[in-house]
C-alpha cells in the first residue's frame, strides 16, 4: 500500500543506501536515491520529495551545505541529518542550516521507520507542513525555526524536538522519562538534569519571563505541561 510520500536517500554509502530504500519502499514509500551532495540539491529542487534522509558526510557536497542550499531556495519539507554517532548533536546544531532533526548511525531499521511514520502522520494531517501557533508565536518544525511578532528565534534541534512534542500534546502533564525517551531516544544515557537545562534554555526563548514561566510550566516531582491556554 502506498502512503503518497516521497523519500529521498542521500547516502554514500551503497549497502546502506541499498537496505534504506529497500526497507522504506517495503513500508509503502516512494523513494529516490542519490549518493553525492551536488547530485542531491538538483533531485530535491526538481523533485520536492517530503522527506530527506540527508548523511552528514558526503562527497561533493557536505550534507549542511546541502541543507543549507536547499534551505535558501525555499525548500521547506523535512530533512532528516544521518550522522555518525561520534559526531556530537550540539556540534550539528551551532550549523544551524535548517535540518529539521536528525538520527544517529548506526541505526536500528525499525527505529528509523518508526521515527519516519510518526513525523508522517503529520505530513498527511497537516497538509504537508506542520505549523504550531502559540501565544505571539509560531513554530515552524520542518524549517527548525521559532517566529515571534514575526522574528525569526533559533532553535537547537533538541530545542526543537522538545517544543513540538509539548505543541503535539498541549495542556497534557509530561513526565522526565516520557520526555527523554522522545527526545534523546532508547539508548541514551542522559540524565534528567541534562533535560532540565534544555528546558531552561527554550524557556528563555518562549517565555516572556523565564524565571516566572506562563507556557512551560514544572509539575512538581513528575516532569512539564505546556500550557497551550
Amino acid at each position: 500500500m502506498s502512503k503518497g510520500i516521497k523519500i529521498l536517500i542521500v547516502e554514500d554509502d551503497e549497502n546502506l543506501r541499498f537496505l534504506v530504500v529497500h526497507r522504506l519502499q517495503a513500508e509503502g514509500y516512494t523513494v529516490l536515491e542519490n549518493s553525492d551532495g551536488v547530485t542531491a540539491v538538483d533531485t530535491i529542487m526538481s523533485e520536492k520529495p517530503d522527506i530527506v534522509l540527508l548523511d552528514w558526510m558526503l562527497p561533493g557536497k557536505e550534507g549542511a551545505e546541502v541543507c543549507e542550499e536547499v534551505r535558501k531556495n525555499g525548500y521547506e519539507g523535512l530533512v532528516i541529518m544521518m550522522t555518525a554517532k561520534a559526531q556530537d548533536v550540539d556540534k550539528i546544531d551551532a550549523y544551524n542550516f535548517g535540518a529539521s532533526d536528525y538520527v544517529t548511525k548506526p541505526f536500528n531499521m525499525d527505529v528509523l521507520v518508526a521515527m519516519l511514520d510518526s513525523k508522517v502522520k503529520f505530513l498527511i494531517n497537516n497538509d504537508r507542513s506542520e505549523i504550531h501557533r502559540f501565544g505571539n508565536m509560531e513554530h515552524h518544525p520542518n524549517i527548525h525555526t521559532l517566529f515571534r511578532d514575526g522574528k525569526k528565534i533559533e532553535l537547537t534541534i533538541l530545542e526543537n524536538r522538545i517544543l513540538l512534542y509539548f505543541l503535539r500534546n498541549p495542556n497534557k502533564v509530561i513526565n522526565r522519562d516520557e520526555l527523554m525517551l522522545v527526545v534523546w531516544g532508547y539508548n541514551s544515557d542522559v540524565n534528567t538534569r541534562t533535560l532540565d537545562m534544555h528546558i531552561v534554555r527554550l524557556r528563555k526563548k518562549i517565555e516572556l519571563n523565564p524565571d516566572n514561566p506562563q507556557l512551560l510550566q514544572t509539575v512538581r516531582g513528575i516532569g512539564y505541561r505546556f500550557n497551550a491556554g
